[in-house]
């Protein structure tokens, strides 16, 4: 008996080894929640260059040439084509879609706003994969995301003075693209590289990407300044890439719903970046939203 019971027990290298994957995925993770959290302020410093259109193109373009850079010099296959349709929809959600909408929003509404209606992304993103991999949440999980949904839409009509604005229409309408592209580039992530998941998304837009810049850079005007630069810098190699190779490696190492977890830190961070970086003052409403926000996603992550 008492050789049976240590056969079977695990070995100390094969408790390690998960545990290990484990921090290094949390690790992975949290850069790119660090990474994301600057994007509105960077956004936002990039908006005092470049007009709307142009700044996601052009963002869009020098991810995709770092991207592409990294695929050529790695001789990287191409990706199978039952993996095209995902990467669709990563590149719609993550490279094309979210940039855009968010970027148009930014134009009217403070970043510590936009953090706190996009702070709803984890619950978004739960959504999202419940429904992609057909698994059936408990009825907690719903109470705590419609609760969660609820507090940032009282947040927005509150803010807006009684009803939603346009720019409000652009952050929800982000989540819902995001969190598709989210769940899609989790996903893949368990069968190719984080890295190869986003750089195949990019590149897969340069068709649209490469013309689109360059009509609007025509017809927008250019005032290079140095937050100009360093926010198209950012939002193109900090968030755009970067950010996103570590978090679909960090998701794919501990799983989409934990690493939403540590999304719940983002919209505070936000909200840190907007008072150093641009001076931003907000209301008590926007912290406390946030916090309502993680509350209500906490719970849903234990259900």
């Amino acid at each position: 008996m008492r050789a049976q019971s240590s056969a079977t027990a695990p070995s100390p290298i094969a408790v390690t080894l998960p545990r290990q994957r484990r921090r290094l995925g949390t690790g992975l993770a949290a850069l790119g929640v660090a990474s994301f959290s600057l994007t509105f302020p960077a956004t936002a410093w990039g908006l005092e260059g470049f007009g709307p259109w142009s700044l996601v193109a052009v963002r869009s373009v020098l991810a995709a040439l770092v991207a592409g850079g990294c695929l050529l010099v790695l001789r990287v296959p191409l990706p199978e084509r039952r993996h095209l349709p995902g990467l669709a929809v990563v590149a719609a959600g993550v490279v094309l879609g979210f940039p855009m909408l968010t970027t148009l929003a930014l134009q009217t509404s403070t970043t510590a706003h936009a953090a706190v209606v996009v702070g709803l992304l984890p619950l978004t993103t739960a959504v999202f994969s419940a429904l992609r991999t057909g698994s059936r949440p408990s009825r907690r999980f719903w109470t705590a995301a419609l609760a969660g949904a609820a507090a940032v839409v009282a947040f927005t009509v509150g803010q807006s003075g009684g009803a939603l604005t346009l720019a409000d229409g652009y952050l929800f309408a982000a989540l819902l693209v995001c969190a598709a592209g989210y769940t899609e580039g989790g996903r893949l992530a368990r069968v190719m590289p984080g890295w190869q998941v986003i750089g195949w998304a990019l590149v897969l837009c340069l068709p649209l990407s490469v013309p689109a810049a360059a009509v609007a850079l025509t017809y927008e005007p250019v005032h290079l300044t140095g937050h100009g630069i360093a926010g198209v810098l950012w939002v193109a190699l900090g968030s755009q890439f970067l950010g996103l190779v570590v978090w679909y490696r960090g998701m794919a190492a501990i799983g989409i719903p934990r690493a939403s977890q540590l999304q719940l830190a983002q919209p505070l961070l936000t909200l840190v970046w907007s008072a150093l970086l641009l001076g931003e003052h907000f209301t008590a409403a926007a912290p406390v939203t946030a916090v309502a926000v993680l509350v209500c996603i906490a719970v849903t992550q234990r259900s």
